[in-house]
């Protein structure tokens, strides 16, 4: 049964770095809200939810041909979780929720402020933005990663023992 990994987690607490890591290392399909986003913005056409509903459809098609996907993404808002626990429900696939935090806040601030894109044109947002973007608190038990004191080797061996358990 194939499974939809959703992430979730404001920018800078390492989350496309462990979502990216996960799918490498599952041979999973890999959805970058960043980078799906980006390139409805370039093309003119961002107004709202676009670069989810588009994520949700490709999510769907790859669940129902037996393919992983790890969806990267802040998802930051009940009903954007809620609908990708219907795309797996509608896949009937398996389905697995990460939030990735960065506890100490002058870490999460560095991280901010000295990041770079390898997404073109994406505009990186400021620690003013992260601290303000709204971010609604969860409501079902999920897998937490805190990478605040970790490295990305020792962030993604936390992953997976939590995949394991969990």
């Amino acid at each position: 049964m194939p499974i939809l990994y959703s992430f979730a987690g404001l920018p800078g607490t390492g989350k496309s770095t462990l979502a990216r890591s996960l799918a490498g290392d599952r041979g999973a399909v890999y959805l970058r809200i960043d980078t799906i986003e980006q390139a409805v913005r370039d093309a003119g056409l961002l107004r709202g939810p676009e670069g989810y509903l588009i994520a949700y459809a490709v999510a769907g098609d790859n669940l129902s041909l037996g393919r992983d996907v790890v969806a990267d993404s802040v998802n930051p808002l009940g009903i954007t979780r809620n609908a990708w626990r219907g795309v797996a429900g509608r896949c009937k696939s398996g389905f697995v929720e990460i939030e990735v935090v960065c506890s100490d806040a002058a870490e999460h601030r560095s991280r901010i402020e000295t990041r770079s894109t390898d997404v073109p044109n994406l505009r990186l947002p400021t620690w003013s933005d992260v601290m303000n973007r709204e971010y609604e608190p969860w409501d079902r038990s999920h897998i937490i990663i805190d990478t605040s004191d970790l490295d990305v080797g020792q962030s993604f061996a936390a992953l997976q023992r939590s995949l394991l358990w969990g």
